[in-house]
């Protein structure tokens, strides 16, 4: 009975929480499979506000505004596997190393999180054991799921940005993420060069690294798949057709860059 009350205690989630790992799409045919790390915003229950405003909580601190819904959007368009994570990334964030100070911050850009100073090794493994292993678990299975079943994988980790950011404005409607494999980027970054409306990023807002990423570095790069990561300007995508706008253009490119892959031979 003791050794049950002691997990009751380590335990996050409890009734009435959400898990953590969103679907959408799951027999699409495609060889692109979907990711979204900061989809979600909701808190468990345990954790209450984690001290923060409610005007702090619909921020981009504590989510990715506007890309679920180009996520689901996609996914249906592309007919592909969408795996996406439901909490925000201020109880941990999914695309940080559990190591990285920032996997669970104390401050996102000028807003404290009073809920996540001092808190316990146990609780940190609470966070990691129920929010980010199931999404990170799942990605993998997928993809296990896929190599053994003979059919291709193309990793897209879809993100937004902010426009300003420590006070300085981002020019970029969009940018192409990636470290050490340039297939799929170098093709994105050609397709979004020829949108005439468009100021592209070359690994810009960010770039991936091992340091700063997990999703890309460890999904992608390690499990030798052709990848990038994109970052989409969430004041572009932050209403519904906005959404809808960029969920078929970037349809469209994957549409004629999945010709190209196949045409290469890197995707058969």
């Amino acid at each position: 009975m003791a050794l049950d009350t002691a997990e009751a205690a380590d335990q996050l989630l409890g009734k009435g929480d959400m898990p953590p790992v969103h679907e959408v799409n799951a027999g699409g045919a495609s060889p692109f499979l979907l990711t979204s790390d900061h989809y979600g915003r909701i808190l468990p229950h345990a954790l209450g506000d984690l001290g923060v405003a409610e005007s702090e909580l619909t921020r981009h601190i504590a989510w990715d505004i506007g890309i679920a819904g180009v996520a689901e959007q996609l996914s249906e368009l592309l007919n592909a596997h969408l795996v996406a994570q439901r909490y925000s990334r201020l109880v941990i964030d999914c695309n940080r190393p559990p190591g990285a100070v920032s996997s669970i911050p104390v401050m996102s850009e000028a807003t404290s999180v009073p809920r996540n100073e001092g808190i316990s090794e146990q609780e940190r493994e609470a966070r990691r054991r129920e929010i980010f292993e199931p999404y990170h678990h799942r990605i993998d299975a997928v993809i296990d799921d896929r190599v053994h079943a003979k059919r291709p994988t193309v990793l897209v980790s879809l993100h937004s940005f902010t426009p300003i950011y420590a006070g300085v404005a981002r020019p970029w409607h969009i940018g192409a993420l990636y470290n050490r494999d340039t297939v799929l980027p170098r093709l994105l970054l050609k397709h979004l060069h020829a949108e005439s409306d468009l100021v592209v990023g070359d690994n810009e807002p960010y770039a991936v690294s091992d340091l700063t990423d997990y999703t890309i570095p460890v999904h992608g790069e390690a499990r030798g798949l052709i990848n990038t990561g994109i970052e989409i300007r969430q004041d572009l995508i932050g209403d519904q057709s906005g959404q809808q706008q960029w969920a078929e253009r970037l349809a469209r490119i994957f549409a004629e860059i999945e010709g190209e892959l196949r045409a290469e031979r890197l995707v058969d």
